[in-house]
């Protein structure tokens, strides 16, 4: 698929003594626009009243955004990586933009497919080509730091909701001035269609601006004083090159997958229901202790620990090492959920600190996984392979609110719930952190035979991308 001129990636090569600090700002750009999927949980209980529908059938919506994120993202993994971040981005941004008001016109008038289509459909492709865009760039502008690299691309979007959530309340309090931010009080329908053609324009700004300011490094960039020799010298990394379509037939690579699936699928149990959760977790009598206000602020709180997590751990993986840092977020995750389960309820700041860690595994388990897929299978198409794994997302973005939805499904009525009805859901994604933590425990550095010759270089790797795509 051939891009415009302006958009191609000969374009935007970085001239001799680019600072290459001036790139994470675009990455958090995109990321920190596309991040607002974390936020959806703010006007949920809007959507089930507007639509007279079950928390199942408006959870789908996110559902479908994931699964279109991990579809996009494997399907445009090589395009991506050919064709540079500018045309990821600007690709992306008309994507998401497009799926905010195809979504509030489906809410306007009342057709939940269109909300489906709008939001899960166009704004997932969009999720999928804008969450990938970055990653392959900062890598090659960062091989010095592949995690601290990978945790810059990728902690915006854990830090999406920050901004979202509050925004997204307060703009909902300008359009439907009935509503308040109490518990109690839910927006109507048109408040939440407005707040939708509202950060279409803000995100299209935004995002515009992070694809008219990136760069690439030229072939043989290298930062002063990096000898590409010592990236050897750690424990399952290597300086071979295994290609995307290779790397799946490896079981390093499904053995990733089922890691990162097990990981995301917890943490997304909690953060597509954050902020009902801790209003059932402390209701008394009918009535929840805390307001949908707090429960607002709540979900801004997870993000910038989600955010925070996405940095600090994928930062910390570059000195302990990549499969060391998933032990961390898969053993002592399933340790955590196990606490937020029995004892959660006992006090708020006990509750928010137990989420706020699992929150902080789960961003630094998508920070952490291109610098993993980068140790074991080499720089050369790390971004199709990326791409190519976050179907583990898109199985998890199924996965995770159908156990959480379809247990409190049958616990009883959206409103009325209590932390005891969680925990069988919570206990379910214990036994998924503990698959996790096994498949990580199996991860060994991949063999020769899928090495490619010494003679690939990045320019022979973009025209095996240009037949791959005849292909």
């Amino acid at each position: 698929m051939a891009v415009p001129s302006f958009l191609a990636r000969e374009r935007i090569v970085a001239r001799p003594g680019f600072n290459r600090w001036l790139i994470p700002p675009a990455a958090l750009a995109v990321h920190l626009c596309i991040g607002q999927a974390y936020a959806t949980s703010v006007y949920k209980s809007a959507l089930v009243s507007h639509f007279d529908a079950s928390l199942t059938a408006i959870g789908i919506i996110f559902s479908i955004a994931i699964v279109m994120l991990g579809v996009s993202a494997a399907l445009f993994g090589t395009w991506v990586d050919r064709n540079g971040p500018r045309a990821a981005m600007f690709t992306s941004a008309v994507f998401w933009v497009a799926g905010f008001v195809v979504g509030g016109l489906g809410i306007e008038t009342g057709q939940l497919w269109l909300l489906y289509f709008g939001y899960g459909v166009l704004g997932g492709i969009g999720l999928g080509i804008g969450y990938i865009s970055p990653v392959s760039t900062l890598i090659k502008w960062f091989p010095d730091r592949p995690g601290l690299a990978t945790g810059m691309a990728i902690m915006g979007f854990g830090g999406g909701a920050l901004i979202a959530s509050p925004l997204s309340r307060q703009l909902m309090n300008f359009y439907d001035p009935a509503y308040d931010g109490t518990a109690g009080t839910v927006p109507n329908g048109d408040a939440v269609a407005a707040l939708f053609f509202t950060l279409a324009a803000i995100y299209l700004v935004f995002m515009m601006f992070g694809a008219f300011i990136v760069r690439v490094p030229a072939d043989d960039w290298r930062p002063a004083g990096f000898d590409p020799s010592s990236v050897k010298q750690k424990a399952l990394v290597t300086t071979e090159s295994v290609s995307a379509a290779n790397a799946i037939k490896t079981p390093q690579f499904w053995l990733v997958w089922t890691a990162l699936f097990c990981n995301v699928t917890a943490g997304i149990g909690i953060l597509e229901q954050a902020a009902p959760m801790i209003q059932d977790f402390f209701r008394t009598n009918g009535t929840s202790t805390v307001a949908a206000a707090t429960a607002a602020g709540f979900v801004g709180l997870l993000s910038l620990f989600n955010m925070g997590g996405r940095f600090a751990w994928s930062t910390t993986s570059d000195y302990i090492g990549r499969k060391p840092i998933y032990m961390v977020y898969l053993g002592v995750g399933a340790v955590l959920y196990v606490l937020l389960a029995t004892v959660g309820s006992s006090a708020t700041w006990l509750f928010v600190l137990l989420a706020a860690l699992i929150i902080s595994f789960y961003g630094g388990g998508f920070a952490t996984v291109p610098a993993y897929l980068r140790d074991l299978f080499g720089t050369y198409q790390v971004g199709a392979i990326h791409g190519r794994l976050l179907t583990a997302w898109s199985a998890a973005g199924v996965a995770g609110p159908l156990i959480i939805n379809g247990v409190l499904d049958t616990q009883g009525t959206p409103g009325e719930l209590v932390a005891a009805n969680y925990r069988p859901a919570l206990f379910i994604m214990v036994g998924l952190l503990v698959i996790g933590f096994v498949a990580n425990l199996m991860v060994r550095p991949v063999s020769s035979r899928w090495h490619e010759p010494k003679a690939t270089t990045p320019a022979t790797a973009r025209a095996d991308d240009e037949r791959s795509a005849v292909r």
